[in-house]
């Protein structure tokens, strides 16, 4: 496990829950508008041993709820499964952060029963997902596998997107709306600018062009809420 930091209490990251973050290395998409482009395009020699890690989780036993896991790409980490399963051991919930290009390993997980809520982001339409990720030969079957693994799992979880001004139109929110339609729950993210971005021309939407999004996808899910304005 490449552990690049973590944060010792959110009470965002995990709903219902206080928690911690814990930030895994890398990612095999390319998103500009990601903000921690240094667990992306930037990695560093320097780690979180996974000791130092659970040494402070078993100080927090009654005091956290739960465990968030985000990256980067957690599920690019070969050692995923046995760390949530230790986390889960200890009696702590474990929520998955995941960009859903890694559905076998995404379903082992979920199938281990050591996972409480996944969060997957959905980058954009199928047709403008490659553009989206900044990846031209993605293969969109991986998306489409996790998220039925996801909806099918029982599990409690949420979709999410991240929206800028520039690579979304309401034509793109009806195609997700579809992509998706039937999920319990889907959040849309106003971009912000962090400041440590992988790539840039990225700029937030308005709140109506985002209240005209959330119209638009609510008659596709049982729950769409808007987040960040």
């Amino acid at each position: 496990m490449k552990i690049k930091d973590f944060q010792k209490l959110t009470l965002l990251d995990f709903p219902g829950k206080v928690a911690c973050t814990v930030f895994t290395a890398g990612c095999n998409l390319r998103c500009p508008f990601c903000h921690n482009a240094l667990l992306v395009t930037e990695i560093d020699d320097r780690f979180v041993k996974e000791e130092e890690f659970f040494a402070f989780l078993k100080s927090r036993v009654g005091v956290l709820d739960g465990v968030a896991i985000t990256g980067g790409e957690p599920l690019l980490q070969p050692g995923i499964g046995k760390f949530i399963a230790k986390i889960k051991a200890m009696g702590f919930a474990v929520k998955l952060d995941t960009n859903g290009t890694f559905p076998q390993v995404l379903s082992e997980i979920i199938s281990s029963g050591n996972v409480d809520y996944v969060a997957m982001d959905i980058k954009n339409s199928p047709e403008k997902y490659a553009r989206t990720v900044a990846i031209a030969d993605l293969d969109m079957t991986l998306i489409e596998k996790s998220v039925k693994i996801i909806m099918e799992s029982g599990v409690d979880y949420e979709f999410r997107t991240t929206v800028t001004r520039e690579d979304f139109t309401e034509q793109d929110f009806e195609k997700i709306g579809l992509f998706i339609k039937g999920a319990e729950r889907y959040y849309l993210q106003a971009f912000k600018d962090s400041g440590n971005l992988i790539g840039e021309g990225n700029t937030p939407p308005d709140r109506d062009t985002m209240l005209k999004f959330r119209s638009i996808c609510e008659k596709y899910v049982k729950t769409c809420a808007l987040r960040g304005i």
